[in-house]
């Protein structure tokens, strides 16, 4: 609690949205813009916000804990290398547990070759059920015609995320942070604690508050892909070329001190 507390006090001067509020804004069908920064600046941000977002709560808890399984060819790691390539279409097929509540889903996400990503997801009794059992056999076939006999458990991860909802309710905002990644084919682990991931989440191009703060905090789309990102640094064993720039301005990004403090962006009430 201690290591976030500076957080959990920027986050109370936006008001509450409950999960249930959140319904109508689930964006399962979206164009994402990632943003990579660090802590100090992300405080800088939040700062920036009043007025203009509120913060999910879950059962009170503005900082909600995730842990993430992603799969893959053993042999060839094809998913990795089509991310790498910057090819499109591509899929990746995870399970993640939102750890308060102890619920467990399994998700193929796909992004086509306009950018758009697309989640369909299924409810699992728990990742050891699928890694034991099999379960969800059936949805990924369904969803991205593989087969369980196709796939290994290769990255874990764990962080903490915040999500932002607009006060128009059209777009969120996640804040990942305390990122911390297992790999199940090596046995390595690697904490990237300093490192802040944003993504910005929206049907199509509608304008967005986030934008301009962003800007004046000189905070750059970069994306940040946290199965390959992951691979890369508990896998040395990878082809990664393509990724060892990616890391170096990740690294560069999340070093980088925060900008003077700007002047706030004037506040609208939220309704």
């Amino acid at each position: 609690m201690s290591t976030f507390k500076s957080l959990y006090d920027l986050l109370e001067m936006l008001p509450p949205i409950t999960l249930d509020e959140m319904k109508s804004i689930r964006l399962m069908k979206r164009t994402d813009m990632k943003f990579v920064t660090n802590r100090a600046t992300l405080e800088q941000m939040l700062l920036c916000c009043r007025g203009h977002y509120y913060a999910q709560r879950v059962e009170g808890e503005v900082l909600s804990e995730y842990a993430t399984t992603y799969f893959d060819d053993s042999q060839r790691h094809r998913m990795f290398s089509v991310h790498q390539a910057g090819h499109r279409p591509r899929t990746k097929v995870r399970v993640r547990t939102y750890v308060g509540s102890d619920t467990t889903f399994l998700e193929v996400k796909r992004k086509d070759n306009h950018g758009k990503t697309t989640k369909r997801r299924v409810r699992v009794s728990s990742l050891q059920a699928v890694l034991e059992s099999g379960e969800g056999e059936d949805f990924l076939r369904e969803t991205a015609g593989l087969s369980w006999d196709d796939l290994v458990p290769t990255v874990g991860n764990r962080f903490r995320r915040i999500t932002l909802v607009n006060t128009g309710k059209t777009e969120r905002l996640t804040i990942d942070l305390g990122l911390r990644f297992h790999n199940y084919e090596t046995g390595s682990d690697e904490i990237m604690d300093d490192a802040v991931i944003i993504e910005l989440k929206r049907d199509g191009r509608v304008p967005s508050p986030i934008l301009p703060i962003l800007r004046r905090l000189r905070i750059k789309p970069q994306g940040f892909s946290k199965y390959c990102i992951g691979s890369v640094v508990t896998n040395g064993n990878l082809r990664v070329n393509n990724f060892k720039l990616k890391l170096r301005m990740v690294q560069k990004t999340v070093a980088k001190p925060p900008v003077p403090q700007p002047r706030q962006v004037a506040e609208t009430p939220a309704s």
